[in-house]
This record gives C-alpha cells, structure tokens and sequence, in this order.
C-alpha cells in the first residue's frame, strides 16, 4: 500500500472536471504501473473537484489556468500542512499549444522523484569538470513529442536511474521509459533540459542546459517564462522563501 496520497485539484476554469478525473485515473496508472516499477516509488491519487477540498495530510497537485490568474494558489510552494506541493498551468499550456496533460504528468512524476526539490548529481569526468544536475527525471525528454498515451491520455516521458548514472557508457542499457535517450545525463532530447551548476563557476548558479546542436522552438517548455512556479524557479530560491498554501 503506498505510503504517499496525493490530491488531484481542479483549481481551474478551462479544464472540467471530467478532463481531470480522467487525467487522475490515467496518472494513477502511470504512477504504479511504469514509474514504481522503475523507480520503487509508488503513490494513491485522489481527484478533488472544483471547489472541493483535499484532505489534510496529503501532497498537492494543482490544475491551474496560470500563473498570474491562479488566486492564492500561484506562487506557493506547500501545502497548509508543510508537504510537497505541484503545480500544473493548463491555460499557460493551452495558450502555448502545448499538452497540458503532460505537463500535470511532468510535475507529479518530479514531485514523486525528490519532493524536496533538494537532490542533485555530481559529475566529475576530468579535473576540469565539476557539475552538479538537478535530480529531475521529465526535463530531460518533456518535450510533447516524446510523450506517450495512457487510455487516449497524452503523459509525459521520464527517465530511468540510470540516467543519472555517469558510468554508464551510452547505449548501454535504457535510460528513459520511451527508450529515446541513448545516454545518461547530460544528455538531453530535442525541446529538453538539465538543469546544471557550475561548482567552479558558482556565480552561474542554476542554469538550463539543453542540447545545444538542436534548434529550439518559442513553444519548448523550458522557455516559457510565466511558468513561475515551477520546480526550476524553486530550487534557487532558499526554502526560507518557500510558501505555504492558505486555500
């Protein structure tokens, strides 16, 4: 029995109801039948309806419109109760042409991987290199064309640990549920990222890096700039900042 009960909210007025209650029994799916396997992280989902509210004591992921018409919900980071908290912008996502399935996909799959926003990956190849990547298992291959249908439900791809496995030589195993990527991080798919830190260069910060020899389109989600808060914005800011839902 999964120790980890999520609540699916429709705080938004361009998806009904129905459409999220859908998408909750296809992330439910996805959750226990491709991404526990893989990942030994399992989860209950619990479709919250507009104007319900979700039980206390469980995580949050939010269906929202966007970021700046969002209410209350907006620009926090937790629940009332403390606990890991995701949003989803479906109007952002709509305005863009872009899934918002996947999107809700992608925030609950990271959510799961490392709820704290806090796990990193030390690369050190030669002497000179000395990164960190960001423990985000959707960035790499988010991108809507790499993403695959739970009953007739658009969900995003995500990548297996051993993406996140620097000894590992590429082709050598599979590094991402829809067996696109050919090599672990930092290697990214078209309209994907990693977001890195330059440990010799830190006044870099947290940066995004994407593959470099792949154009970008104005519609990739790593350059949608409303997107506030995501879970990129959330790692560099301190969690001193972090805030607490009141809704």
């Amino acid at each position: 029995m999964p120790n980890i009960t999520i609540s699916v909210i429709n705080a938004s007025t361009c998806c009904t109801d129905a459409e999220v209650e859908a998408l909750t029994a296809a992330l439910q799916k996805q959750v226990s039948n491709d991404f526990a396997p893989a990942w030994g992280i399992d989860a209950t989902l619990i479709f919250v309806p507009t104007g319900g509210t979700a039980a206390p004591g469980t995580w949050w992921l939010t269906i929202q419109d966007n970021t700046d018409k969002a209410g209350v919900l907006g620009h926090h980071e937790l629940t009332p109760d403390g606990l890991p908290m995701g949003h989803a912008f479906a109007g952002t996502d709509k305005r863009y042409g872009l899934k918002w399935t996947v999107t809700a996909s992608h925030e609950l799959l990271e959510m799961l991987a490392d709820p704290d926003v806090n796990l990193t990956v030390f690369a050190h190849k030669d002497p000179a290199v000395h990164m960190l990547y960001s423990y985000e298992v959707c960035d790499p291959c988010e991108d809507d064309s790499f993403s695959y249908q739970i009953d007739g439900i658009d969900v995003c791809d995500f990548v297996y640990p051993a993406y996140f496995e620097t000894f590992r030589a590429p082709g050598s195993t599979r590094f991402d549920h829809g067996g696109h990527l050919t090599a672990p991080v930092p290697a990214v798919l078209k309209g994907g990222y990693i977001n890195s830190y330059d440990i010799l260069n830190p006044a870099k910060a947290w940066h995004p890096v994407s593959a470099a020899q792949i154009p970008h389109g104005p519609t990739d989600r790593s350059h949608i700039k409303d997107r506030f808060s995501s879970r990129r914005a959330r790692r560099g800011k301190p969690r001193s900042e972090w805030r607490h839902s009141i809704a």
